[in-house]
């Protein structure tokens, strides 16, 4: 950790809150939940999903606007059409919003609707692009690279803050392994080794790093006991129907349930998942 002091944890008690708005703050001990789907592909889509997902309640939106394909025949997303429905969601819903930036010439209009630029996993490394976002002045949701070591994780997050961000939140969405049964393999064990080697507030990708939404939930509430300060889950309102990564989707009445059923295991470690007022009633 010698090369990434400024983000290296110096007492236990060490923690860099990441707020999003005045009611959603990564790091501190409510656990927040993104949820979205893959990509904006409509205005209609997307007014369901805040309808559904901000009663849940789920505290900020994920939708992808421009998407990094393996193949470049594949849906690059809606560019600014996209954005534009992004941007009337957040106004009128209310509801913060996340999307990925994936060059410098975006930032400055993703950056003008967004609360929270996602570097994807294949830009981890886009040096350029870091130092750029450390001029951002916007919260960063940093994911881990398919293949990178936890130092390469943690070098990349030191350049947006020594480029004057500290508003960085790292993501574990699964890395690259022997194995194929899942699209990647959930590290688990880099949650907990974060949390102690940085102050940045850490949350978990289940849905990329799995790649099948029946083993989604199990995985968040696994992330959520291993002290991950938050989720960004996949769902869509039609999972088969959405254009890209359907097969991870969960459908959005799974989506709140899965929510629900993530309190129980917070609450055993001391943190807490905001819940509807009439769900707070059921659980007293």
């Amino acid at each position: 950790m010698s090369h990434s002091q400024l983000i290296a944890k110096k007492h236990d008690q060490d923690m860099t809150l990441v707020s999003l708005s005045s009611e959603v703050i990564f790091g501190g001990e409510e656990v927040v939940i993104i949820g979205g789907p893959c990509s904006v592909e409509s205005q209609e889509q997307m007014d369901t999903v805040a309808e559904k997902l901000s009663a849940a309640p789920v505290q900020a939106l994920r939708g992808g606007v421009y998407k990094p394909r393996t193949l470049p025949y594949s849906f690059q997303g809606l560019g600014q059409a996209g954005l534009e429905i992004l941007a009337r969601v957040r106004r009128e819903h209310q509801i913060p919003v996340v999307t990925e930036v994936m060059a410098i010439a975006q930032i400055e209009e993703l950056a003008a609707v967004a609360d929270l630029l996602q570097v994807g996993s294949r830009n981890m490394q886009n040096f350029d692009l870091l130092k750029a976002l450390g001029q951002a002045g916007k919260p960063i949701l940093l994911k881990r690279g398919l293949a990178a070591t936890i130092e390469e994780f943690l070098g990349a997050a030191e350049y947006i803050v020594s480029h004057g961000n500290p508003q960085v939140v790292l993501c574990e969405r699964g890395i690259r392994s022997f194995d194929n049964f899942t699209r990647n393999v959930l590290d688990l064990g880099a949650v907990v080794a974060l949390k102690q080697l940085t102050h940045l507030p850490v949350i978990v990708d289940p849905s990329h790093a799995v790649g099948k939404r029946e083993l989604v939930a199990p995985l968040a509430k696994a992330a959520i006991a291993c002290g991950a300060d938050g989720l960004i889950i996949e769902c869509h309102p039609e999972p088969e129907q959405s254009i890209s990564d359907a097969r991870q989707a969960l459908s959005l009445e799974d989506m709140v349930a899965l929510v629900h059923s993530l309190q129980p295991v917070a609450a055993a470690i001391g943190r807490s998942v905001r819940t509807t007022p009439e769900r707070q009633l059921l659980a007293a």
